[in-house]
């Protein structure tokens, strides 16, 4: 469906989302990326950003975490407008961040990382701590080990934990299958489905559209920093414009 559609969609259906960004223009310094971009994410569901090389997708969630700040137009989430704001402010709201590289200490040990990732937290770590090495045994496997022994896939799981640790209710992940080899890349979306039957909304932009829209409930594809089609993502899929244009056929 065309974002020109009159009768838009809004993700997710009827549900009032967790997460909007409307009418959004952004960028790096004089250069504008995103244009007039609207979309939302509904509670507890999966949506995917896909699109070509430059189309603005990591653009949005910089824009959404505060690394950038919205030239026009408003983010919100849980009605909260949260534009501009700085990204440990964000934090504490209650939105994480998982960035497609840099996304772990590689000179602290797991357990480190984790802390870290709990730095804003005032109260005692160590029952969210216990959830997650319940959540994900690689790491109780190796929680002395230094991050920067783990593989592309560990780090990535390690990566999710860490943004866990402030207990998010929505997890923005940007390009969570970059660099990984096909089997390790399907283990890591295994994990990006796990986090979300934690009830954690996630937007996600992902480079294998495929993939990325095969685990989500709803798709936005962007082109030239707006969105050029939306909707459910089986319906993404099944387009046959969208598949020519975007999806390789």
């Amino acid at each position: 469906m065309s974002a020109n559609d009159t009768d838009q969609q809004t993700a997710g259906g009827d549900d009032e989302p967790i997460l909007s960004v409307e009418a959004v223009d952004s960028g790096y310094g004089d250069v504008q990326v995103l244009d007039d971009l609207t979309l939302s994410l509904a509670d507890g569901e999966i949506a995917c950003l896909v699109g070509p090389n430059g189309a603005g997708k990591s653009t949005v969630l910089k824009t959404v975490f505060g690394l950038l700040t919205p030239w026009e137009g408003q983010v919100t989430f849980a009605g909260r407008d949260i534009g501009g704001m700085a990204p440990e402010d964000i934090v504490r709201e209650g939105v994480g961040y998982v960035p497609q590289t840099e996304n772990v200490f590689g000179s602290l040990t797991i357990e480190e990382n984790l802390k870290m990732g709990g730095v804003a937290r005032s109260d005692d770590l160590e029952p969210v701590l216990d959830q997650l090495y319940d959540r994900f045994p690689l790491l109780t496997e190796k929680r002395n080990a230094k991050a920067s022994t783990l593989s592309g896939g560990q780090r990535q799981v390690l990566a999710f934990a860490r943004a866990l640790v402030m207990e998010p209710e929505v997890l923005l992940i940007d390009e969570p299958s970059a660099g990984l080899a096909p089997n390790t890349a399907d283990e890591v979306f295994e994990d990006v489905q796990a986090v979300n039957d934690l009830g954690t909304a996630i937007l996600m932009v992902e480079q294998n559209a495929r993939k990325g829209l095969s685990i989500s409930d709803y798709g936005y594809v962007l082109d030239q920093g707006t969105v050029a089609y939306e909707d459910e993502a089986d319906g993404l899929l099944d387009n046959p414009e969208v598949s020519r244009l975007y999806l390789g056929g």
